[in-house]
């Protein structure tokens, strides 16, 4: 079988896979934020859900990156998983 991690490092080599990868970079550090913090917190979708009070749909389109969340959607989501919103900028590249 064939790991997930090969199959991506194979497809970077292709510069033009690479440069829509890298442009996504962000959407799929948030994604993977999200539930980072529903997991620390041995949370399902449904449990933030409700502690959102949301629907649990919306927190799956929220961790897959299908709606671009609000800093207030953001805060009730940390509030919810007993988080702390964080927001950092790193320099693109070095200067």
């Amino acid at each position: 079988m064939t790991d997930v991690n090969q199959l991506l490092d194979q497809a970077k080599k292709d510069p033009e896979f690479l440069k829509e990868y890298e442009a996504l970079e962000e959407e799929f550090s948030l994604a993977s934020a999200l539930i980072s913090a529903r997991a620390q917190a041995d949370m399902t979708q449904q449990d933030v859900a409700e502690k959102m009070a949301t629907s649990q749909s919306y927190i799956a389109k929220l961790e897959g990156g299908a709606v671009s969340p609000t800093m207030k959607a953001l805060r009730r989501y940390a509030d919810a998983t007993g988080s702390r919103l964080k927001i950092v900028f790193e320099p693109s590249s070095p200067h």
